[in-house]
């Protein structure tokens, strides 16, 4: 990324806009919406060769209090209650205007995306918030996703959308509902009935020759076709190399790759930055994350280096939050693909423990509560300790349930399995004595229901992925031979740092003053959820809302002038 070019010695443009997004994911995508809409001329500009970002390989969850799916089922939250849980969640370190901004116009940028016909949610009825425990928090649940969508009628679009691993065996499609029933198939008639309608997808997909897509991907189509719709072009393979900038400081316009040449584009009205954190940017991580967290386990689009925020940088913009992330245990397939933990964690028989050979915290909790406990306590690596049962009964890291691991888990170190708890520590070098000590404590607690020590299967979050047909849904006696454990990985669904933005989005400088002309969303932006994280989709969430503010903003239509 080259500095800031000079736009008042040469302002003859390639191309120019009153808008320009740089970045093609959720927030990307609704903010270029959202300019057509107040009459802006736009484009939207992707590096890579196919477009969706983070979000297209995402579940696809998103969390905006109020919006309009939520208020059709009845859901109508009181606006102090919002605030009283984002409060608590952001501990004061997110100034009070960005976290009004994001409660009081998520609503209104939902109701703009539904007003395209393609544009449909559901709720995803008892996902719960993340912590329903506390004052405002809600155990139904407050994320919505994309309705299925048939990437068919994208046309020429489908080749370039980002693929994910939602899509199963056969053309199988499942949404984050469908996946919970589903990962109960040998435990509850639901998931025995989610079977079924899966065998019926799959042939109703031959017959119908359909291409579903569920989640992020869902998400990222609708968006799309929506884009088509408005008349919004997506130039991929169109890297960003610099921003332009005028004779007073503001934002003038950018430098990009395209089609082999250096082009000039032009931004009338200001330009956004959605391009991401730097989850693959080594020396970012090097630079910037925590001990333990530095290595590159990240799920985020491959894209993601940092352009954004290093651009930003360069014209003088504050940073915060660049030591968090969006922190998700993983386990590092031999294959070198990351696979997040979300649901395995709450398999009844089953423990994580550290190199010591204990348990260092509530293993069902939120993945970045986890991953925050796990850094701060030094538990890395750590390893997933279950038995028998658990195999037979769950799905683990992709694998289903009764399905053997991979004979190249064994071989890569990722696995280990044993006929007893102490051979089983003796493979992955913790004390015999003290794994021995944990499984058996633990079982204590399997049997009385109650986990005394962490508080596993406490909070409605834990229980949604855990086995309703248990006590505590999350607690289950480890004591079925043989014995497995499986290494798991500080990953992340993205970094969490990024550019310091006020409550339009737009950029400021480290004494507070703006960089007139530049906005941000997503992760390239500082997060409004602090160090924290909200709700199934509180990342999508944030970023579609301030795309949408800013690009509102942009045009002129929120308190004081677009600059």
């Amino acid at each position: 990324m080259s500095a800031g070019a000079d736009a008042g010695a040469n302002t003859s443009w390639d191309h120019e806009f009153d808008f320009v997004v740089v970045g093609s994911g959720g927030g990307g995508m609704a903010a270029a919406l959202t300019a057509v809409d107040s009459g802006l001329s736009t484009v939207v500009i992707e590096k890579g060769k196919m477009y969706g970002g983070s979000t297209g390989i995402s579940g696809g969850g998103i969390w905006i209090p109020n919006n309009p799916t939520l208020r059709a089922k009845g859901h109508d939250d009181s606006r102090a209650s919002i605030r009283q849980y984002l409060d608590r969640l952001t501990g004061g370190r997110v100034p009070a205007a960005r976290l009004d901004t994001y409660v009081d116009q998520g609503p209104a940028a939902m109701e703009l995306l539904g007003r395209s016909r393609w544009m449909r949610f559901f709720w995803v009825k008892g996902y719960a918030d993340y912590h329903p425990e506390y004052d405002g928090g809600r155990p139904m649940g407050r994320s919505v996703e994309a309705l299925p969508f048939d990437t068919r009628k994208l046309g020429e679009d489908e080749r370039h959308q980002r693929p994910n691993n939602m899509k199963g065996p056969l053309g199988l499609w499942i949404t984050a509902k469908d996946y919970r029933d589903l990962a109960m198939v040998k435990r509850t008639w639901r998931g025995r009935r989610a079977s079924v309608v899966a065998a019926w997808r799959v042939s109703s997909n031959v017959v119908r020759r359909r291409h579903m897509a569920t989640g992020g991907r869902a998400l990222v189509a609708r968006l799309r076709m929506a884009l088509k719709d408005a008349g919004v072009p997506v130039w991929l393979r169109t890297p960003m190399t610099g921003l332009v900038v005028g004779d007073d400081g503001t934002v003038a316009g950018i430098v990009a790759q395209r089609d082999g040449k250096q082009v000039r584009i032009g931004a009338r009205r200001g330009v956004l930055l959605a391009t991401g954190g730097f989850d693959h940017n080594q020396e970012m991580r090097e630079k910037y994350l925590p001990d333990g967290g530095r290595e590159n386990h990240s799920a985020g689009a491959r894209e993601n280096v940092g352009d954004g925020i290093v651009a930003g940088l360069e014209l003088g913009a504050a940073l915060d939050f660049m030591d968090d992330a969006w922190w998700m245990p993983s386990v590092r397939h031999p294959s070198g693909a990351t696979i997040p933990l979300v649901s395995e964690r709450c398999i009844p028989p089953s423990v994580i423990v550290d190199s010591r050979g204990g348990r260092f915290t509530n293993e069902s909790s939120p993945y970045v509560n986890f991953v925050h406990d796990q850094l701060a306590g030094s538990h890395v690596p750590a390893w997933f300790v279950m038995d028998a049962k658990a195999r037979a009964r769950y799905p683990f890291a992709q694998i289903l349930p009764g399905m053997p691991f991979p004979k190249d888990f064994y071989a890569s170190g990722l696995a280990h399995r044993a006929d007893s708890i102490a051979e089983l520590a003796v493979a992955i070098g913790v004390p015999p004595e003290e794994l021995t000590a944990t499984v058996e404590r633990f079982n204590g607690f399997a049997r009385t229901g109650k986990d005394t020590e962490f508080g596993r299967g406490d909070s409605a979050y834990d229980r949604y992925y855990g086995d309703p047909t248990l006590k505590n849904p999350n607690l289950d006696e480890i004591v079925k031979a043989p014995f497995y454990a499986v290494r798991i990985e500080v990953g992340d669904l993205g970094t969490k740092g990024g550019l310091v933005c006020d409550e339009h989005g737009r950029v400021l400088r480290e004494d507070g003053s703006l960089i007139g002309g530049l906005y941000a969303t997503g992760n390239t932006a500082a997060p409004v959820m602090g160090g924290e994280y909200a709700g199934p989709g509180a990342t999508i969430g944030p970023s579609i809302v301030f795309g949408y503010v800013a690009a509102r903003h942009a045009a002129g239509e929120t308190t004081g002038e677009a600059s």
